[in-house]
């Protein structure tokens, strides 16, 4: 299947109006590199083979796998039943060879939508197409230049351009471009001609479990909550003529801070690529509202600095109140504060109102050089207040979320279509969510654009390791980074979560290094983004938080007696995880943690119910929910699964401390089937009815608390 993005930019929130780009995401072809022969023979200057040795067998599994199980689940200590089943030897010792195939990008080789569909475990992958110079003499006279933009590939990649090399990454999750503009001279003065050939090596480790990695299981058959491994290019690649100096989006720097809804002024620093040394450069943001421009402010950028720092008053004065057109009023009543906080416009799940931005780079004559369109949303987020509340804009949230994993039966981590992922907002908001935490994944971008336009809350979340090591400390450190970075203006994203259950963090409750590693990744995600939440460590064992998370898969009369009252629920564990961890004694010890009084409590995992099989009948059928009908808990049918979805909701909120919740999980992934819709995306039950207890959950909690003035 192709990838319809010939009319969908990858970054609609950020739209360079005098770019011009085109997606690349057909004309690849993959070879496998078994026996990592490639740089060698020197494929990346002369070109990929069509073929290749695979060697008498496939990689290796992973070091002791099958034979040293203990020392193996040191590695994996939450998953030991798992850690031996890694990728294993082919035993025909057959003499066997690769051929280069076509592949359709974005989706990874592991998939049916690649055209591919291969299983085997492959290391090391080659890409390769042809690239011609898209720009016309006027934008090569004016020194344009071209980049090719990668939404994520997976997990290191070098890229080459006619034996150029012009670009490394490292990180599955996050984008990067590289500059193919000097590639392209180079050929055009030796050939005539003003094509290149893209030259991709990935690698991507099958067993490295010190690697981010996520949901990606480390053996070829998915099985209990883990999925088909991703390896290789599995977001959107896209070709764009660019100016020499432009202006950079949050990636490269560029932050659009509207958290104050009480004075009403963006701020915002826009970061400036390519400035020349000697050369003079303003930026200018101008702001409206449903089409109403409010006002636009231009800053000289800084001889010393690469960005230009803006503060823009977006709030609507009295005469302009008086003047606004009909498009502004009809967002409501300016007197009506769930809407409106003194002249400005608030976002919320229930009116997500955005701003335009139009942001202007300007050269020392004034002459226009790049714009771009984006927007922002003020919302302000306050989980301090000391009362147990989670607040936007000044009034207690509750936050009735769905654990989300981003997988689709045909493409893997890759939608199957940009609409595919506002499809799953709505389906989630059909079904009574009002957002979602995205799971052990960075999304795509363009879900957090459709999370931001439909009102729709989300936590980010990055892919973990599972093995802790300095390299873990330093890819972690990066990727996160980088993650953090791309969605840091997203209204959507309310709270940030580094670390979930541990996963990489094996020996917290004794281990002061690991502990001062989510120490610094607490530390470091508040140096860059102050205004939300860390969520340091999803479900148990904190170390340094802002929000005390637990998860409880247990069924509800268990569930229920765990939260009866907050004292109960912060001296639980499940699996043996307690919420908080102890104190490490001697010489060089570590302090015990415990709860801050007034921290939100949110249960961010429960329920992960399935049906059974037909011929099947209630709990137990499968425990854990084993083979290809994976479960926590599991109903009779649709109308049990009803029932206990009830039940368990009424468990976690019973004792109303519980500020929200994260239902596990919107939808069924291969094995594992406890979503409320289908892999497919099909209700299980109605949408309708679901939607009910949600909101009654909701309704109780709100009226729980004190009355405010």
């Amino acid at each position: 299947m192709a990838y319809q993005s010939k009319d969908a930019y990858p970054r609609p929130d950020f739209i360079h109006t005098n770019h011009r780009w085109a997606p690349i995401n057909d004309q690849w072809t993959i070879l496998f590199d078994d026996e990592d022969v490639g740089l060698k023979e020197s494929w990346h200057i002369n070109g990929v083979p069509d073929k290749v040795s695979a060697g008498s067998s496939s990689p290796s599994a992973p070091s002791g796998a099958g034979t040293d199980t203990e020392a193996e689940a040191q590695r994996l200590a939450a998953f030991p039943e798992l850690i031996a089943k890694g990728f294993q030897a082919r035993k025909d010792g057959a003499h066997r060879e690769n051929s280069k195939k076509p592949i359709t990008v974005p989706f990874v080789f592991q998939t049916p939508a690649s055209g591919l569909h291969e299983k085997e475990a492959h290391e090391v992958l080659w890409y390769e197409r042809p690239v011609s110079d898209p720009r016309a003499k006027a934008e090569v006279d004016a020194g344009d230049r071209v980049l090719v933009r990668f939404g994520a590939v997976d997990y290191a990649v070098a890229i080459w351009a006619s034996g150029h090399l012009v670009g490394t990454h490292r990180g599955g999750h996050v984008p990067f471009d590289v500059d193919i503009t000097d590639a392209l001279t180079s050929v055009w003065k030796s050939t005539g001609k003003g094509e290149v050939q893209l030259v991709l090596r990935v690698q991507d480790s099958p067993y490295d479990l010190g690697q981010p990695r996520g949901k990606q299981y480390w053996a070829p058959q998915p099985e209990s909550i883990f999925y088909t491994p991703s390896s290789g290019i599995w977001q959107p690649v896209a070709l764009e003529v660019v100016p020499a100096t432009r202006l950079g989006n949050s990636s490269a720097g560029t932050v659009l801070k509207s958290n104050d809804i009480f004075t009403g002024v963006l701020d915002a620093e826009v970061a400036v690529l390519g400035r020349r040394a000697g050369h003079a450069y303003s930026v200018e943001i101008e702001g409206s509202l449903n089409g109403f421009s409010i006002g636009k402010k231009r800053e000289n950028l800084p001889k010393d600095k690469d960005y230009a720092s803006v503060k823009l008053l977006l709030a609507l004065n009295d005469d302009q109140k008086k003047s606004t057109p009909q498009s502004v009023t009809s967002i409501a009543p300016y007197e009506n504060a769930d809407f409106w906080h003194k002249g400005l416009a608030l976002w919320s799940p229930d009116h997500p109102t955005l701003y335009d931005l139009v942001i202007r780079l300007y050269d020392s004559e004034g002459k226009v050089i790049d714009e771009v369109k984006t927007y922002t949303g003020f919302r302000h987020l306050d989980w301090s207040k000391g009362d147990g509340t989670f607040r936007l804009n000044g009034k207690p949230l509750f936050q009735a979320l769905c654990l989300d994993q981003g997988y689709w039966p045909e493409t893997g981590m890759t939608p199957p279509t940009p609409e595919s992922l506002k499809e799953d907002i709505i389906l989630s908001k059909n079904m009574g969510f009002n957002g979602c935490r995205k799971h052990q994944k960075v999304e795509d971008p363009l879900f957090l654009y459709w999370a931001d336009k439909l009102g729709y809350l989300v936590w980010g979340e990055m892919a973990n390791a599972y093995e802790f090591s300095a390299e873990y400390k330093d890819r972690m450190n990066q990727e996160w980074t980088e993650a953090v970075k791309r969605d840091i203006n997203h209204p959507s994203v309310i709270t940030w979560t580094p670390v979930n259950e541990s996963w990489g963090y094996p020996s917290l409750k004794d281990n002061v290094e690991q502990r001062d590693h989510v120490r610094s990744l607490y530390y470091l995600t508040k140096a860059l983004d102050p205004t939300r939440p860390v969520n340091d460590n999803c479900g148990w064992e904190h170390v340094l938080t802002d929000l005390s998370t637990f998860h409880d898969y247990s069924d509800a009369p268990a569930l229920s007696e765990s939260c009866a009252t907050l004292e109960r629920t912060l001296n639980r564990d499940w699996a043996g995880r307690p919420m908080f961890i102890g104190a490490i004694g001697g010489n060089h010890g570590d302090p015990a943690t415990i709860h801050r009084p007034g921290a939100p409590v949110i249960c961010t995992e429960f329920a992960g119910v399935n049906i059974a099989p037909a011929g099947a009948k209630g709990d137990d059928i499968q425990p854990q929910g084993g083979g290809g009908d994976w479960g926590y808990t599991t109903a009779s049918n649709a109308g049990d699964l009803l029932k206990r979805i009830e039940a368990l909701v009424k468990a976690v909120t019973q004792g109303s401390h519980c500020s929200g919740f994260v239902y596990t999980q919107l939808s069924d992934i291969e094995q594992e089937v406890n979503g409320v819709y289908s892999f497919d995306r099909k209700e299980k039950i109605p949408a309708a009815e679901v939607k009910k207890i949600f909101d009654d959950a909701q309704r109780r909690y709100h009226d729980s608390l004190p009355t405010e003035d």
